[in-house]
C-alpha cells in the first residue's frame, strides 16, 4: 500500500545542480560555523534552508546530547524536514560536528524559489518527505515522547492527534525501562504518565493545543490578519481546495479543529481511490495533498475549531477561533464534512478514547489486541476498520441495524468481509447497554428484531454509523437543509456555482454540502473546482 515519502535509506541521493546552489548563494548569504555549534535547537522556528558547502552537521539527540544518527550532513545536503514548507520547529537539534560553511536562505525566499524552480523543490521535497517517513518508522528516536498513554486519557489524546497529523512520537509504558530511563533523565516522577519534548519541557495538563505550539503547527496570526481565502475544515475537500487555492496565487488559510485529513483521514485503506491500485490509506493521501498545498503557500493551522463567522459591511468575513484569535477574508470555503453520530448510550462519554473510538488507525489497533473488536455501521468506513482491525483483534464483529449490506457498501468491500474468517456480521443489531470501570470492558448487544440481548466481552468498540454535519457555527447565516447539511447552487438562489450558498462569497464542498456524493474522490473533485469560483468572487 502507498506510504507518505521514499525509503531514505534507498533513494539515491540527487544533489542540487549548480545553477540551484548559485540561486541559493544569491538570495542567501555565506555563514562560517565552528565545530560543536548548534545551528538549530528543538522548538525553534524553521525561519531559514540551510545548504553545506563545507564541513560536517550531526542531528543531536534532545535527551543525551549525542548523535542521533550514524550518518550525518556533508557538502551538497541540506538541513530540514517537511516541517519547512509550513513554518514549523525543529523537532531534531542540528550541531556542526567540525568548521562548517552553509548558505542560509531566509524561509520566505526559499518558499519563492522553490515556485520558480520546480527541479529544485522535487529534490527538496522528496528529501523532505522521506526524512518524515524515517522518523515515522524509526519512531525511538522522537523528541516528542508519551510516557503512560495506556492508562492516562489526555496523553491518549495526545497519542491521537500526533499519529494522525503524521508527527513522531514514541511511546512508552508506564515503568518499564525506558520511561524509568526518560523520566530519570527529565528530573520527574518515574511513576506519573507525562509528555515531554526533549529533556527539559514537560507539557503540564498535556493538551493538542500545547503541543501544536510546541511543534510550531498552531500558528500566531496578527489581529485580523487578512487572507484571499479561508478554507474551514482539513479534509479531502478543504485541502484539494487550499491545493488549488494556492496555485493560482490566492493567499490562502486552512484551519482543521482535530488533523489534517477529517473524517477520511481515520481510514485505514482507500482502494477505489483513481492512481493508487494497491490502495491507499486517507491520513496518507490527505498528507501528500497538504505536503503540495504548503509547496504553493496555503498556510495550515492546527487545532483551529472557528466557533463564529461574522459578514462585515465590505462585506468582508471574519472568522473567531475557540481561542479567541482572529482572522479576515475576503471569500470563505467550508469544506467541515460530517462526523460519525454519537449514540444515546448511557456512559458513552465516559468511555471516549477508554474502549469507544470513532477511528480505525494505527493506535487504535493496538488497543485491540488479544480482545473481540465490535465495529458498528454498514459503510464504507465501517467495511474498512473491520478489514483493518481483524489483523490485531482476536475477532471482529460487525453489527448493522439493517438486513443487507448492499445498499451502504461497495461490493468490493462486503464481498470481503463475508468471507473472511475472522469477521462476523450481525444483521439487525444494536448495542444497548456499555460496562466497565475506567475501561470499556463489555457490552450488551440486543436483537432489534427479537428483543433478546446478550453480553460480549471486549475493550474496543468502534462507532462508525450516521453522518452529522459541522455547521453550527454557520447557522443564521446560510441556508441550511432540515438535517444541517450546507444547500448551494441553484437551491440556494445561485445559478453562479454549484458550490455557492446563499450568501455570496461562502462557498460550501465535499461532504458538509446537501446532495453532494459522499466519496473522497467526489470531495477531492469538488474542492478543486470551487477554487475558480472564488478567484473570480474575490478578483471581482
Amino acid at each position: 500500500m502507498e506510504t507518505i515519502g521514499g525509503d531514505l535509506r534507498q533513494m539515491q541521493r540527487t544533489p542540487l545542480a549548480a545553477a540551484h546552489v548559485a540561486a541559493l548563494r544569491t538570495a542567501g548569504a555565506v555563514a562560517t560555523y565552528p565545530a560543536g555549534t548548534f545551528l538549530a535547537r528543538l522548538g525553534e522556528p524553521m525561519d531559514r534552508f540551510v545548504y553545506v558547502e563545507e564541513g560536517e552537521i550531526e542531528a543531536v539527540n534532545p535527551y543525551t546530547d549525542e548523535r542521533q544518527f550514524p550518518s550525518t550532513l556533508g557538502p551538497t545536503q541540506f538541513m530540514g524536514d517537511i516541517s519547512f514548507l509550513n513554518g514549523g520547529a525543529w523537532s531534531l537539534p542540528m550541531r556542526t560536528v567540525r568548521d562548517t560553511r552553509v548558505i542560509e536562505v531566509p524561509r520566505e525566499a526559499m518558499l519563492t524559489l522553490m515556485s520558480q524552480i520546480p527541479e529544485m523543490s522535487d529534490i527538496i521535497i522528496t528529501v523532505f518527505s522521506a526524512r518524515r517517513r524515517t522518523l515515522l518508522d524509526d519512531h525511538e528516536r522522537s523528541s516528542l515522547r508519551l510516557i503512560g498513554e495506556d492508562q492516562d486519557r489526555n496523553v491518549r489524546g495526545i497519542a491521537e492527534f500526533a499519529s494522525r497529523n503524521r508527527i513522531p512520537y514514541s511511546s512508552l509504558p508506564l515503568q518499564s525501562p525506558e520511561a524509568e530511563a526518560t523520566a530519570q533523565n527529565c528530573s520527574i516522577a518515574s511513576a506519573v504518565p507525562a509528555v515531554i519534548f526533549g529533556r527539559g519541557v514537560i507539557v503540564t495538563d498535556p493538551t493538542p493545543d500545547k503541543v501544536a505550539k510546541l511543534l510550531g503547527l498552531n500558528l500566531d496570526f496578527r489581529n485580523d490578519e487578512t487572507f484571499d481565502v479561508l478554507i474551514v475544515g482539513g479534509g479531502p475537500a478543504g485541502v484539494a481546495a487550499g491545493v488549488y487555492a494556492g496555485a493560482e496565487g490566492l493567499c490562502a488559510l486552512v484551519v482543521e479543529d482535530v488533523a489534517i485529513g477529517g473524517q477520511a483521514g481515520t481510514s485505514s485503506r482507500i482502494e477505489n481511490y483513481m492512481g493508487f491500485p494497491t490502495g491507499i490509506s486517507g491520513g496518507d493521501l490527505v498528507w501528500r495533498g497538504e505536503v503540495q498545498a504548503m509547496k504553493f503557500g496555503t498556510r495550515f493551522a492546527m487545532p483551529r475549531r472557528v466557533v463564529l463567522l461574522e459578514r462585515f459591511e465590505d462585506e468582508s468575513f471574519c472568522a473567531t477561533f475557540d481561542n479567541g484569535q482572529r482572522v479576515r477574508a475576503k471569500a470563505v470555503v467550508v469544506a467541515t464534512g460530517v462526523q460519525y453520530r454519537r449514540l444515546p448510550l448511557e456512559r458513552l462519554t465516559e468511555f471516549e478514547g477508554a474502549g469507544v473510538y470513532y477511528a480505525a488507525t494505527e493506535m487504535e489497533a493496538r488497543y485491540c489486541k488479544g480482545t473481540e473488536a465490535i465495529v458498528i455501521g454498514g459503510g464504507n468506513s465501517a467495511g474498512q476498520a473491520a478489514m483493518f482491525l481483524s489483523r490485531s483483534a482476536r475477532c471482529v464483529r460487525v453489527l448493522v441495524r439493517g438486513t443487507s449490506l448492499a445498499a451502504s457498501m461497495s461490493s468490493y468491500l462486503s464481498s470481503r468481509l463475508e468471507a473472511d474468517p475472522g469477521i462476523a456480521i450481525e444483521y439487525g443489531a444494536e448495542v444497548s447497554a456499555l460496562h466497565g470501570a475506567d475501561h470499556l470492558e463489555a457490552l450488551t448487544i440486543r436483537d432489534a428484531n427479537t428483543g433478546a440481548t446478550r453480553v460480549v466481552d471486549t475493550r474496543a468498540l468502534f462507532i462508525m454509523v450516521g453522518a452529522a454535519p459541522n455547521t453550527e457555527w454557520l447557522s443564521g447565516l446560510v441556508k441550511l437543509d432540515a438535517k444541517g447539511f450546507v444547500i448551494t447552487g441553484s437551491g440556494a438562489g445561485s445559478a453562479a456555482s454549484p458550490f455557492a450558498t446563499s450568501l455570496p462569497g461562502v462557498f460550501a464542498v465535499g461532504d458538509v454540502r446537501a446532495g453532494s456524493v459522499k466519496r473522497v474522490a467526489s470531495s477531492v473533485g469538488e474542492g478543486s473546482v470551487v477554487i475558480s469560483k472564488v478567484w473570480e468572487f474575490v478578483n471581482r
